[in-house]
Parts: C-alpha cells; sequence; structure tokens
C-alpha cells in the first residue's frame, strides 16, 4: 500500500464546522516509559519533539464525538489564542494537520489526529482575491 503513516489532511476537511479549545495543551504521558508516580512526557516520533495534547469541542450536529483530542508536536507547550471574553470556548484552527488511522482496543477503526500548530480562526488563510488557483 502506498499510504503508510500519517496522512496529510487540511483542517476544514477535519472540522468542517471548527472546533473550540476546552481548556490548554497538557504534556501527553508516554504510557510505555511512564509508571505510577514517575511521569515522562511523549515525543513525537519523527522530530523528537515533546508531544503536547489539547480537548477541542466539534460542534459539527453529525459528530459522533463531540470531544476530540489533538496532538501538537513542538519544544515548548504551545499556547491556545486569546477568544473572545467572558467565553469558556476558544475558537481555533490547527496548522499542519495529519491523521493516522488505527484499530483501537475495541478492535474499531479510529483516527489520532496531530498537528503543527494552533492559531485563531481565519488568521493565514487566503482572502478571495489572493486564492491560489492549481496550474
Amino acid at each position: 500500500m502506498a499510504l503508510q503513516g500519517p496522512i496529510p489532511v487540511e483542517f476544514g476537511h477535519v472540522f468542517a464546522h471548527g472546533v473550540f479549545a476546552a481548556g490548554g495543551f497538557e504534556p501527553m504521558r508516554e504510557f510505555d516509559a511512564s509508571s505510577g508516580e514517575r511521569f515522562v512526557q511523549a515525543k513525537d516520533k519523527a522530530s523528537g519533539l515533546p508531544v503536547w495534547v489539547i480537548e477541542v469541542i466539534d460542534p459539527d450536529p453529525q459528530a459522533r464525538s463531540r470531544a476530540v483530542k489533538v496532538k501538537v508536536a513542538a519544544p515548548v507547550q504551545p499556547v491556545v489564542p486569546t477568544g473572545p471574553p467572558g467565553s469558556p470556548f476558544v475558537p481555533v484552527e490547527f496548522t499542519g494537520m495529519t491523521v493516522t488511522p488505527y484499530v483501537n482496543q475495541a478492535g474499531r477503526l479510529a483516527y489520532s489526529l496531530k498537528a503543527t500548530g494552533i492559531r485563531a480562526p481565519g488568521r493565514g488563510r487566503p482572502g478571495p482575491e489572493t486564492r491560489e488557483v492549481a496550474a
């Protein structure tokens, strides 16, 4: 099979209705190396960088699961952009997204989502007059 490892995807293909950060980033636990009180942070297999995880809320009315975790490999803990005043949820977008399918412990197909960064929605997108056109 030609596809092996993480598959690059666009943020909007994964989260057509956007997502909301439900908190901040936490270090991801390396389960094989951690034991009891001894916490070891997971490292990204490709880059060797520490892995951070954030839970987001998917507002898609047809989503099977509203709460989703997204991993980000980064040298320092990523920071969630500033959200609307008084709101417990912050709209965000992820950059450099990949999806890795796997079979979970229940024998069902599941997906691991990873990104290279996080930003406020709409930042860094081409506008209508600067839209890229494939040649």
